[in-house]
């Protein structure tokens, strides 16, 4: 079997679930995700352009975005994240106001303007402080828990969190449309994964087959392949980047640490020798702390 692309790479997501003729790809996914009940499900989506602004280089990178409209005239936009920046939540209301501000044309009235949806799927641990992989937000008022409005709604699905419940069989692919869908995401590096999703495909879900299908077939086309590759290959750069940040900031974290305690000790009257000892510093770096 060919080795498919891995969906978690933003670029090989977008071919499968926000490219045209994919469209009920997508529709099975929101209706997945924002839990519609039967007689509200969505039929069809439209495509959009996902330049909705391009101020700045981080915005330029919105194109791998899927930005899709539904048939009530609510904005989606789904982004997935391999690599963890640190600064999603302000990111994310971002992209929001972009999106929904984006609606507005001239002569128009705010009442006019639709309900907006952001989806992050992110490949890291992100709310440390919630269980559930799936975590939903919107406007509450902070006593009463009063919804203001449903204008705004914010979804984080954090994969690791899935796959723990996957590997305690706390979920069930079969039960659970979100869990099928989140779970092909990983499928490329899980045999177990993909031998389960194949097996619901073929005996139940016609849209998870046609999705396996057209996976496998844009894992198959060299100028996907191509661009997957660049794409893939800059994501593992930026990973490396940000360990590399991480690393250097910790290590300056330490050693303001230690500088704090030396002029500690210096204070209290050590000598030298005994700082030297216990903080690792040079005497040339002591005398330099003295002066300070």
């Amino acid at each position: 079997m060919t080795k498919r692309l891995d969906l978690r790479v933003d670029f090989a997501f977008k071919s499968l679930f926000g490219t045209h003729g994919n469209e009920s790809i997508l529709a099975a996914f929101l209706n997945a995700a924002l839990r519609f009940p039967n007689e509200k499900k969505i039929q069809t989506v439209q495509l959009l352009d996902p330049h909705f602004n391009k101020e700045n280089q981080e915005d330029k990178r919105s194109i791998l975005d899927v930005h899709a409209q539904l048939e009530d005239g609510s904005r989606v936009n789904i982004e997935i994240q391999l690599n963890n920046k640190h600064d999603m939540e302000k990111r994310t209301l971002y992209y929001w106001s972009k999106m929904y501000s984006s609606q507005m044309k001239e002569g128009m009235d705010y009442g006019e303007l639709c309900k907006t949806i952001t989806i992050n799927i992110v490949n890291f641990r992100y709310l440390s402080h919630i269980h559930d992989y799936h975590s939903t937000f919107q406007l509450y008022e902070r006593e009463q828990k009063l919804l203001l409005t449903d204008m705004l709604e914010i979804h984080f699905m954090e994969l690791p969190k899935l796959l723990i419940k996957w590997r305690n069989r706390e979920v069930d692919p079969r039960e659970d449309q979100l869990v099928r869908w989140l779970l092909l995401l990983e499928a490329s590096e899980d045999e177990e994964i993909t031998q389960v999703l194949e097996e619901i495909a073929m005996q139940e879900d016609q849209v998870l087959k046609k999705a396996i299908d057209e996976w496998e077939r844009v894992s198959q086309d060299p100028e996907v392949l191509l661009a997957y590759e660049a794409r893939r290959k800059a994501l593992l750069d930026e990973k490396s980047a940000l360990k590399r940040a991480e690393t250097l900031g910790e290590k300056k974290g330490k050693e303001e640490t230690l500088k704090k305690v030396a002029l500690g000790m210096i204070e209290k009257g050590l000598d030298d020798a005994v700082i030297a000892e216990l903080t690792g510093f040079t005497q040339e770096e002591i005398e330099k702390l003295r002066h300070q």
